[in-house]
């Protein structure tokens, strides 16, 4: 199945997370090659791997990595995994959620990893207020891009985005949401306040959860 669409645009929210002092750096699913070279205009000393299993993207992500492996990451070796450290950051820019076992891979990274070092993540938010109105309304198709991408395995929340990170000995220590204009949102919102005092959840909760489209940390090995 053909990968996300490639597009030359680096995700300006993730690289405000990325520690700018940074001297090796390791992107899994690395694209275009966008967030590496926008990272090495802040910090050109920086030794940067890019790990991207589509071929195409790949031979992309050489114009700006000073490194790339062709390979799904889930699949390296213990010699070849064991090669990308010591590294201090490893970068994942919507790239969790198409993993078949996330979990895994990020104790695996601990492993191996200082503690301090960080892990710097963008995930599509499932619990985002038009995932619940598809599911609502049974419209729960698969599309090209997007919180539907047809090559999403797995879907997160606010709550198990956290539960992961400390499960594989991670604290979050900063992010946030990203939030865009959306017609149509207030009325939902409302419906799933209505929801939330229902089933007796935290309705403040649950409207804060559904607006980002996705979340952004920055977690540290403890």
């Amino acid at each position: 199945m053909k990968q996300t669409p490639v597009h030359e645009m680096h995700n300006d929210h993730l690289l405000a997370l990325m520690p700018k002092q940074s001297q090796r750096i390791v992107e899994v699913g690395s694209s275009s090659g966008a967030l590496a070279r926008a990272f090495k205009e802040i910090n050109s000393a920086c030794h940067y791997t890019g790990i991207e299993i589509d071929a195409q993207y790949a031979a992309l992500s050489r114009r700006h990595c000073d490194s790339v492996i062709h390979a799904s990451v889930e699949d390296l070796a213990d010699d070849i995994f064991d090669g990308l450290f010591p590294s201090d950051c490893w970068v994942f820019a919507d790239s969790l959620e198409h993993l078949y076992d996330p979990w895994q891979l990020l104790r695996r990274i601990r492993g191996r990893i200082a503690a301090g070092s960080s892990v710097v993540a963008c995930i599509p938010n499932a619990q985002h207020w038009t995932m619940q109105t598809r599911l609502n309304s049974g419209l729960f198709r698969y599309e090209d891009s997007g919180l539907l991408d047809r090559t999403h395995i797995r879907w997160f929340t606010k709550l198990t985005i956290q539960e992961m990170f400390e499960t594989a000995g991670f604290t979050i220590v900063e992010g946030g949401g990203r939030i865009y204009d959306e017609p149509g949102r207030e009325v939902v919102l409302e419906a799933i306040r209505y929801m939330a005092e229902t089933i007796h959840a935290d309705p403040e909760q649950a409207v804060n959860d559904a607006i980002p489209f996705q979340w952004i940390v920055r977690a540290e090995a403890i």
